[in-house]
């Protein structure tokens, strides 16, 4: 029976994906094989010897302690891409409230509330709807900052409406530049990238290297009139460089997904209160994406999406006759070795085996003719730098 410990409301949808004949779920689960959550700041100390996995419905991880979950071999995973769309959408949205005057005119709107006559309201609605003159999106550019699941999308979405769409990230990987659209112009470098565009859009995680990457130095390379759209992390904007160039007119609108005290009541900005995912869809997406990457990582130890361990997946025998062990260990030399080695000494023969690494954490399935004994498994585990070992 595994044992899933739950926090926050995930979706029923991505509930169901686990058998309630093999699986106990809930948030009462204790001495959990695995933790599923959403936003719920996760303590260090809720990450035990027998915690196998945390598993975030969502792509952010600031609210789960990494770097000790590493460091127990607790993987850690997350849904890319999940809420894309939702994202992607709420990112429209804010183009084009920000180019049009749509917020100051339903808000004019309403001020008529006492006007009963309808010929004197539409007359009144023709003479001032000039107030509210704004500009089209189509033909202007877009800078899209980060061209992972989300700014790939944006990108697309982007160029369909007639924008002239370039993108920088510094870290593209393969799988995200076969999704990028062919229209999209790569900027080797942000300056440039900030400088040419009328728009700009952030879809970054925050990591040492882009927290206030949109700092003063930034704000400068703009030109007057710009707007920013962030619906990544707040902390990616330099607060007190973002204040200057609202005031300085260098920015036009800044479009955010995250309000902050001294920003409430400037007309040049338009704040959400974080809803960027806040979809039916959205949270159904990324519970089942969670549920189902946590079922394959307890039941066959195969890692897919998980933000500190390598990604690695061996498929299982067709006859169902092997024994499957997974190790994490540190990655450091002749590991591999020895733990074959405890292995051949117990007559245990191997079938079939994958080993990879992420940073200082490397990570083995092996497949083995029969299951091994208790001595061979502790004799793995009492190897130096073996951290866990787990009988699938």
């Amino acid at each position: 029976m595994y044992r899933i410990r739950t926090f926050n409301a995930i979706s029923e949808r991505g509930l169901e994906r686990f058998p309630h004949a093999s699986y106990q779920l809930g948030p009462d689960v204790s001495t959990a094989d695995a933790i599923l959550l959403r936003s719920h700041k996760l303590d260090s100390s809720s990450i035990d010897f027998d915690l196998r996995a945390v598993a975030r419905a969502g792509a952010g991880v600031n609210n789960v302690p990494v770097k000790e979950c590493t460091e127990k071999g607790v993987v850690v995973f997350n849904t890319p891409g999940a809420n894309a769309n939702a994202v992607k959408e709420l990112v429209l949205c804010g183009l084009l409230l920000a180019s049009r005057g749509i917020i100051a005119g339903i808000g004019y709107v309403n001020t008529q509330s006492g006007e009963s006559d309808y010929g004197d309201l539409s007359r009144l609605m023709e003479k001032e709807k000039k107030r509210f003159k704004g500009n089209e999106i189509a033909g202007k550019t877009l800078g899209v900052v980060g061209l992972g699941a989300i700014g790939s999308m944006v990108a697309e979405m982007a160029i369909g409406l007639g924008m002239k769409v370039q993108g920088y990230d510094p870290a593209l990987s393969v799988e995200a530049a076969w999704r990028l659209p062919s229209q999209v112009k790569r900027i080797e470098n942000l300056s440039s990238l900030v400088a040419s565009s009328d728009f700009i859009t952030l879809h970054l995680p925050v990591l040492d290297s882009t927290r206030k990457l949109i700092d003063a130095s930034m704000f400068a390379a703009m030109r007057d009139g710009t707007v920013l759209l962030n619906f990544a992390r707040d902390e990616i904007v330099d607060a007190a460089a973002l204040l200057q160039a609202l005031e300085s007119g260098t920015l036009a609108r800044y479009v955010c997904d995250f309000p902050r005290p001294e920003l409430l009541g400037r007309s040049e900005v338009i704040a959400m209160p974080h809803i960027g995912a806040s979809t039916a869809e959205a949270e159904e997406n990324c519970a089942v994406m969670a549920a189902d990457q946590l079922r394959d990582f307890l039941e066959n130890g195969n890692i897919r999406n998980s933000v500190n361990f390598p990604n690695l997946q061996l498929d299982r025998d067709a006859n169902g006759d092997s024994t499957r062990i997974a190790i994490c260990n540190k990655n450091v030399p002749k590991m591999l070795g020895q733990i074959l080695s405890v292995l051949a000494d117990q007559n245990i023969n191997v079938i079939d085996m994958l080993n990879k690494s992420r940073e200082e954490i490397a990570y083995n399935l092996i497949d083995l003719e029969c299951s091994p004994s208790d001595i061979a498994l502790e004799a793995i585990g009492a190897i130096d730098d073996v951290i866990k070992v787990t009988v699938l």
